[in-house]
């Protein structure tokens, strides 16, 4: 990748580890558009990122500990304001023990990259280790892993101690890290490893750096993009309002087939729309002309249906990112239930709200038994559903792994997804709310991932109406749910077939 200036004011334009992973097009945007700010799911990301941060910084040592001694070298820097870089220099050649706020810059593989580091911490050899602070899960418990960590409130006093735990891959965090390597390498101070600190705000997880390194190098020499293609991501990304003129302009095949799914056209031949309608090459040519025509989904058999029973309950789940799940919703087709935690997860009271909830589901579903009557729960895409049944089972024990297991495998627990799959297909994908709408079904607030984890932290800080829209989504997913499947099984009226 050549150095990029930006156009508006020539200005050398440092290219940064997020500019590495993804669409590479960002940074051309990002370069040229610099107007051009976060989106309202960006600002909550950002926010979060923060709250990561001054909570880690809060655990990180001001001081030697007692037992220490008292002659025990140490020097915390906490770097802010303007001039940082020149700042950090300043501190590893004062060879302070802990830097926080740092920042470097400088040329690599010819690119210009620049590298915020959360934290440095000086090892005995002198080298220096980055840590990255991050939101996402950087390892799990293992029972045949190990990872080593130094906890948060030693780094720069401490050793690495052992986990049973395995190391969870997000490239990302690797790359800033190895953004980081590089450019102390330059100075002598490359350390052959890295930390992250996680979810898990207490520990600081150690990796080799090296396969990260690599990686980064092979993409800091491939050639910026220099015009877009959708990806998936594109629905998130602030420059989205940038890229669609530009693909409608020359009816781009990844405004149908994004990211991957586009290369099998063009290995054919076929760059465009028009060029995949005109193909004639079966279902990829009906999706193509369904976008053209705005048609959300289409039915690839002459019959729709999904599994009925006497007794039915749909069931959404919601899970404040990966630390553990704090509602489960359930919904009969008279009244909503929810069973909910306002409480920090993670602890007893996930565990009895977890345990009610599944009490309340096996007793609804003995007395269909004692009625003569069939029973059946619902879901839709049920990866998360299954990931926090089980979880939840093995960390609190409130409910045998050996049960769970058995419910997810019969014919009982049904994933209207899976039906929804097979049936049908759309050019814009078959989430719930691409085919719930079509069911005739409508959310009352517009909610997505990110929106839902700003209104939990709102409302564990007592906001009400945070509470209140929370529960609302939660109802809504449970009674999309069921419209899609009662749709399904009336032969999904007014779809169009293939």
């Amino acid at each position: 990748m050549e150095p990029r200036k930006n156009s508006a004011t020539s200005a050398l334009y440092a290219v940064k580890a997020a500019d590495l992973v993804g669409c590479r097009y960002r940074l051309r945007q990002r370069v040229e558009h610099p107007e051009v700010g976060p989106t309202s799911e960006g600002v909550a990301r950002i926010s979060r990122v923060q709250a990561a941060r001054e909570k880690v910084m809060s655990l990180l040592p001001q001081r030697p500990a007692i037992g220490d001694g008292r002659r025990r070298a140490f020097r915390r820097t906490d770097l802010t304001g303007p001039d940082t870089e020149l700042a950090t220099l300043e501190a590893l050649f004062d060879q302070d023990h802990v830097i926080t706020g740092a920042q470097l810059s400088g040329w690599v593989d010819g690119a210009y990259v620049t590298s915020e580091i959360d934290v440095l911490v000086r090892q005995e050899d002198g080298t220096y280790l980055p840590v990255m602070i991050s939101n996402h899960r950087v390892a799990r418990p293992s029972a045949t892993s190990t990872m080593r960590y130094i906890a948060t409130h030693r780094l720069g006093l401490g050793q690495a101690l052992e986990a049973r735990a395995q190391q969870r891959h997000h490239t990302i965090d690797g790359y800033r890290a190895a953004l980081a390597h590089l450019l102390l390498d330059q100075m002598g101070l490359g350390c052959p490893e890295a930390a992250v600190i996680g979810q898990e705000r207490e520990r600081a997880y150690l990796a080799a750096v090296a396969p990260y390194v690599e990686a980064v190098r092979e993409a800091l020499v491939q050639p910026t993009p220099t015009e877009p293609r959708r990806l998936k991501q594109c629905a998130t990304c602030r420059f989205w309002t940038l890229c669609e003129p530009e693909l409608r302009a020359v009816d781009e095949i990844s405004l149908v087939f994004p990211g991957e799914r586009a290369r099998v056209f063009r290995d054919k031949g076929i760059h465009t729309v028009q060029g995949a309608i005109a193909a004639g090459i079966g279902e990829p040519s009906a999706v193509a002309r369904a976008w053209r025509d705005g048609v959300p989904v289409l039915s690839r058999v002459e019959t729709t249906s999904a599994p009925r029973a006497d007794v039915e309950i749909d069931i959404d789940m919601e899970a404040y990112l990966d630390q553990g799940a704090y509602l489960w919703g359930a919904y009969d087709g008279i009244e909503y239930r929810a069973f909910v935690l306002w409480d920090e997860v993670g602890g007893e009271v996930e565990a009895q709200n977890f345990a009610e909830f599944w009490t309340w589901l096996m007793d609804r579903r003995q007395a269909a038994y004692d009625a003569g009557q069939t029973f059946a729960a619902y879901c839709y895409a049920a990866g998360g559903e299954n990931h926090w049944l089980l979880s939840s089972a093995r960390r609190f024990g409130v409910v045998s792994e050996a049960e769970i297991k058995a419910f997810i495998a019969s014919d009982e627990w049904i994933d209207i997804f899976a039906y929804v799959r097979k049936q049908f297909v759309g050019p814009d994908g078959l989430g719930l709310k691409v085919v719930a709408p079509v069911a005739g079904y409508d959310w009352e607030d517009d909610i997505d991932g990110e929106a839902s984890i700003a209104l939990r932290r709102a409302g564990r800080l007592g906001d009400l109406a945070a509470r209140e829209m929370l529960l609302r989504y939660n109802e809504d997913d449970c009674r999309a749910t069921r419209a899609v499947r009662e749709f399904l099984d009336a032969n999904a009226p007014g779809v169009p077939r293939i």
